[in-house]
């Protein structure tokens, strides 16, 4: 195994070294984004590469805290219209100027079809130009909220999507590519030079950036790496500078080198199970005729077999926190009096599934990726033997997340995991996107087993408009407990973050685990 490790790593070796030169960051990741198109999937992973080459109206700070991006000021003019200014004098990588025309395109585009950014937009009711560098945007109700709802709804060319047929997004669900799979045109500190699918993305600096850029790289080449030890192995030998996640093991082990170090933190994303609770028979079950999941009792059972704090222990060497809520701590609305699990119990969840009328227990599929959370194979076999204590048989179907999010995004699927961070920071994101009833408007995209429960919808309408805080914060409290007392989904932990990167490399992490490639420095 060392023997095969090293090969890898001296192959990666000669890969970089021919790339990399003077002030260029090399970056490796598990995988990889799976498309240059910033509307073809609501992956942080693929908003973070994606977000170094494009710009949202409104952006982030250091700090998380909201900073002026394509839009220099914001406010609201009437309860359902807010007004953004526009930065003059802006232009895209290939010398288009930017104006209202290229926002009020990409918004349709983001609510358009193909978009994995419905749930982003689906409360405008309209985007209206006011001149060339003001835009209104009008909200189906009042959504004082909408500035944090826009930081990762990325603004595109009208002129070069139009020019490259590329005026719809990328629809991973169906396999669908363009020209904005490959290319990018957006406005940011980062240029796509080079973009070799799963194998070598190259970004160099932007020179006409109309901000400044704190860092001093001139190149960032990006690899993904799916093996853990490949990549712990190439930043120990200096062949990669920065790499993420690290795993829970090797974290001491880096410290503890000459050359590198580990970066933690706690991260906003929650992982989580959900179910088919929509179709009257499973598409990959043994339980025919009828769907388990639409018994809150199978549900339940589900819950109690699982052992969260084993899974902590075990799996993430301490490295999670066991949450009984889809959102954690640092989101807006978390109340730590409500995150409080059922107990693990084996034995009630035997009960639980007799009662329900499967004594003997079920078999069905689980979909899960192997590539994209931290250890989310090794959780998901974790969760696969628990369950099988209490009779119930679990398929796993562990894949790289290039055809995972594809098929579970078109729900083809019965039980799976994800994982949420809510752009937002606000649990009004988690609620519309994961847990409200679906509809062709976007809420609900990504509530991927259709729970629905009307009451519970009704209440995240009305926190989108209320403006007054403290019945704002009620109404979340309320509707996170209807989801609690449904068992809508499975939430089993909040993950932490572990970044590798060399001692020479000076990088900015932030809770929502995006890297500006603006704020990377290399010493010299």
């Amino acid at each position: 195994m060392k023997t095969k490790t090293h090969l890898l790593c001296a192959a990666l070796l000669c890969a970089f070294a021919s790339a990399a030169s003077a002030q260029s960051v090399r970056i490796a990741n598990q995988g990889d984004a799976l498309s240059m198109d910033p509307h073809s999937l609501n992956e942080s992973l693929q908003l973070s590469v994606t977000g170094n080459v494009y710009e949202p109206l409104v952006g982030r700070a250091k700090d998380l805290s909201l900073a002026p991006s394509l839009a220099t000021s914001w406010k609201q003019v009437s309860p359902t219209v807010w007004r953004f200014e526009l930065r003059k004098n802006v232009q895209f990588h290939d010398g288009t100027p930017f104006t209202a025309d290229d926002v009020l395109f990409s918004f349709q585009r983001a609510a358009g079809e193909g978009s994995d950014l419905k749930s982003n937009v689906n409360d405008i009711k309209e985007v209206r130009k006011v001149n060339d560098h003001t835009v209104d945007i009008e909200t189906k109700a009042p959504f004082p909220i909408l500035p944090n709802q826009l930081t990762t709804t990325y603004i595109l060319s009208k002129k070069w999507c139009e020019t490259n047929q590329a005026t719809r997004p990328v629809d991973r669900r169906k396999g669908i590519e363009n020209a904005a799979s490959f290319r990018a045109n957006g406005t940011g500190p980062f240029r796509l030079r080079e973009r070799q699918p799963n194998v070598r993305t190259t970004f160099v600096r932007n020179g006409n950036y109309w901000g400044p850029i704190d860092g001093n790289i001139q190149e960032v080449i990006y690899t993904p790496i799916g093996n853990d030890a490949t990549r712990v192995a190439a930043l120990l030998s200096g062949e990669i500078d920065v790499m993420e996640p690290v795993p829970v093991q090797d974290i001491d082990r880096i410290n503890a080198s000459a050359n590198a170090r580990v970066l933690t933190g706690p991260e906003l994303r929650t992982i989580f199970l959900g179910m088919d609770q929509k179709r009257d028979e499973l598409l990959y079950s043994s339980v025919k005729g009828k769907n388990p999941f639409k018994d809150k009792r199978v549900r339940q059972a589900f819950y109690q077999a699982i052992d969260v704090d084993g899974i902590q222990k075990t799996v993430m060497r301490g490295a999670s926190k066991p949450t009984a809520l889809m959102i954690g701590p640092g989101v807006n609305g978390f109340d730590a009096s409500m995150n409080k699990r059922l107990p693990y119990d084996p034995e009630a969840a035997k009960k639980l599934l007799a009662e329900a009328g499967y004594p003997n227990g079920f078999e069905v599929t689980m979909n899960c990726p192997n590539d994209r959370y931290v250890n989310d194979a090794r959780i998901c076999q974790t969760v696969s033997a628990n369950l099988a204590r209490i009779g119930v048989k679990i398929n796993l179907a562990a894949e790289t997340k290039g055809t995972y999010f594809p098929k579970i995004l078109r729900r083809d699927t019965s039980f799976y995991l994800l994982g949420w961070t809510p752009s937002t920071y606000d649990a009004h994101d988690s609620l519309n996107a994961l847990m409200a009833c679906p509809d062709e408007s976007g809420a609900g995209q990504f509530n991927l087993g259709a729970y629905c429960n009307p009451a519970q919808t009704k209440l995240t309408k009305a926190i989108q408009s209320e403006t007054d805080k403290a019945k704002r914060d009620a109404m979340i409290k309320e509707a996170m407990k209807i989801h609690l007392d449904d068992i809508g989904h499975l939430p089993l932990h909040q993950q932490a973050l572990a970044w590798g990167t060399s001692k020479k490399v000076e990088l900015t992490q932030r809770a929502d685990n995006y890297m500006p490639f603006k704020w990377i420095s290399v010493k010299k």
